[in-house]
């Protein structure tokens, strides 16, 4: 039983998705290159975030897009075990900066991924934001669908982040 005003609030990493119906939720990352998916089902008010990363080798891409493709499958199955439907599905993106100069753009092929794999799956992307230079904290209620941007001038994510200073620019979708 949560206490009125207590709102609860779950960072996730490179690697991990959490999905939730909880109303007083939130669920946040931090992104770089990497892609966070904020998917929700207003009508059953249950929704999920991942945060993944491609394979930095265009010649390994093919094998290890899977990883992407894994987070993807286990977020959207996440949603449907819940009560979701699939048709119902709305989807934010985030992330895919250009963070590291002369490593070739990971982060474009990052949104790149997630933009494809959304319209093949038939789920509707309505906002977000993708690219440009600043790392960005993601908020998302996965309840309402609600997300808050932040952006931050962040280095690459690592596990364990460093704090990060919120830079003007914040943007809120809903």
């Amino acid at each position: 039983m949560q206490h009125p005003g207590h709102h609860a609030r779950i960072n996730i990493v490179q690697g991990e998705y959490h999905v939730s119906g909880d109303k007083a939720l939130s669920i946040s990352t931090l992104l770089g290159s990497c892609v966070a998916a904020c998917i929700n089902d207003p009508v059953a008010e249950v929704g999920g975030m991942n945060h993944f990363l491609l394979p930095g080798d265009a010649a390994a891409a093919p094998l290890f897009s899977r990883h992407g493709v894994h987070l993807m499958e286990l977020l959207i199955n996440g949603l449907l075990k819940k009560g979701a439907a699939r048709h119902r599905l709305e989807a934010k993106l985030f992330g895919g900066a250009r963070t590291m100069q002369g490593l070739g753009d990971i982060g474009a092929t990052n949104a790149k991924f997630a933009q494809d794999f959304l319209r093949r799956e038939g789920i509707a992307v309505t906002g977000g934001s993708l690219g440009g230079e600043t790392g960005r904290r993601i908020q998302f209620w996965p309840a309402s669908g609600r997300v808050i941007q932040k952006l931050v001038r962040a280095v690459e994510e690592k596990p364990l982040a460093d704090p990060v200073l919120p830079t003007a620019g914040d943007l809120e979708l809903f």
